[in-house]
């Protein structure tokens, strides 16, 4: 039986905006390129354009042999996770290209595989050729692509991170397996390369990581409520209130940048309602359920919701500065303790972390319990809560390892806001 391997690829310049698809074809044994197509689709969103992609590979496959098996690999996170049967399909205009892409090959022939941008060059650059293409008003020209000598030209660095995050030996074999993939025909490196060494250097070169992919938690603050301008505490044992027209706004921004990603494969919000909310406009763009975790929850504050820093040093000064001095101190009336606050949110990581290993996660929550896991993954002390800024809507992401191991990555940002 035969076996191909099928890249695709899309990309949308505005998201909705001129898209297109690349996808391409090899010959799994031999790394043969057999097909190459891209194709400029108007105006449609980044995800759509990916189902486009992998429509086209998988049909171009069958085209060549309706009874092979097809490996497909592609950096889209969403469309490996819904086609692979893990994620529910909901966006109207992709659900009946995953149904075609499903009917192409009965379903035990086709398997997904989720790989780095960087491995996908070229089917990415098939898709920005179509795109540029159609920016002229052309259509995209086999003979005038350069995307399958580009991908061969690539040099691939070797692997940086935390310890365990790459192993070197992979990275020697993906550069062996680009260096004997992108001879010439007759090259004295081909004849002495077989089929088997092709074989072995993409199995070594695909292999995981010593420690295997991280547990990746993108936190995103929710949107602004009309307290947030106020700067008044706002806590889950207060008036629990919705999202602003400014807070709607910002959930949309940050669906967007995350959407045109396309590395988040599950979403978990905070019970309250502004995460809910923020969670829910994301999930929407990604075609995903909303999962709730109540640990997420924002700090109760007791006597304080509601109230902004200078009215509660004006009426409960003594309990404001034992509550900034000992992170075991409540706010007044009851509430919960940064202590407290800590336990809850790390016991919930740990759910989190067991429940989607190795996988990317958006955990919609609040100021606190995010200042929390990067205190936390970065062993600062309590007080490290008020060196941190973390703005409505905002972005930041914690990896952790096998070994308990955690790296930030990202905190704090709003560039999509601006």
């Amino acid at each position: 039986m035969r076996e191909f391997i099928v890249e695709a690829d899309g990309g949308s310049r505005g998201n909705p905006g001129p898209a297109g698809y690349g996808s391409v074809v090899l010959d799994a044994a031999t790394g043969e390129t057999l097909v190459e197509r891209a194709e400029f689709i108007g105006t449609a969103t980044n995800n759509v354009a990916e189902y486009r992609g992998l429509l086209a590979g998988l049909s171009a496959a069958h085209e060549l042999d309706p009874a092979a098996r097809v490996h497909v690999r592609m950096d889209s996170k969403l469309v490996v996770e819904q086609m692979s049967g893990r994620w529910k399909i909901k966006h109207p205009a992709m659900r009946p290209l995953a149904m075609q892409a499903a009917a192409l090959f009965p379903a035990g022939q086709v398997t997904y595989e989720w790989i780095p941008r960087e491995q996908n060059k070229h089917a990415d650059r098939l898709a920005n050729e179509a795109m540029d293409a159609g920016s002229r008003g052309e259509r995209w020209e086999p003979s005038r692509s350069t995307a399958e000598s580009d991908a061969r030209a690539v040099t691939l660095p070797e692997p940086a991170g935390p310890p365990g995050d790459a192993a070197v030996g992979a990275a020697k074999a993906r550069a062996a397996l680009a260096g004997a993939t992108a001879t010439a025909p007759g090259d004295a490196r081909t004849v002495g390369s077989t089929a088997a060494d092709v074989r072995a250097a993409r199995y070594v070169a695909a292999a995981p990581p010593d420690l295997g992919a991280p547990t990746t938690f993108v936190l995103l603050r929710h949107g602004e409520t009309p307290l947030t301008p106020l700067k008044r505490f706002s806590g889950s044992g207060g008036s629990d209130p919705s999202l602003s027209d400014v807070g709607r706004r910002q959930a949309e921004l940050a669906a967007g940048v995350l959407a045109a990603r396309g590395t988040v494969q599950a979403v978990v919000s905070s019970p309250l309602a502004r995460c809910r909310e923020t969670a829910e406009a994301v999930a929407a763009r990604l075609g995903c359920e909303v999962g709730i975790e109540e640990g997420l929850r924002e700090t109760d504050f007791g006597a304080w919701e509601g109230l902004t820093f200078g009215e509660v040093r004006e009426r409960y000064p003594d309990d404001m500065n034992a509550w900034l001095r000992d992170p075991e101190a409540e706010p007044t009336g009851g509430g919960e303790s940064f202590a407290a606050v800590a336990r809850r949110v790390a016991a919930a990581r740990d759910r989190l972390v067991a429940a989607y290993a190795g996988r990317t996660v958006l955990l919609v929550s609040h100021v606190t319990p995010i200042k929390t896991l990067v205190r936390l993954a970065l062993e600062a002390p309590p007080q490290a809560l008020f060196r941190m800024e973390l703005s409505a809507a905002s972005l930041t992401a914690v990896a952790y390892y096998a070994d308990g191991n955690a790296s930030v990555r990202l905190l704090n940002d709003t560039s999509h806001l601006r």
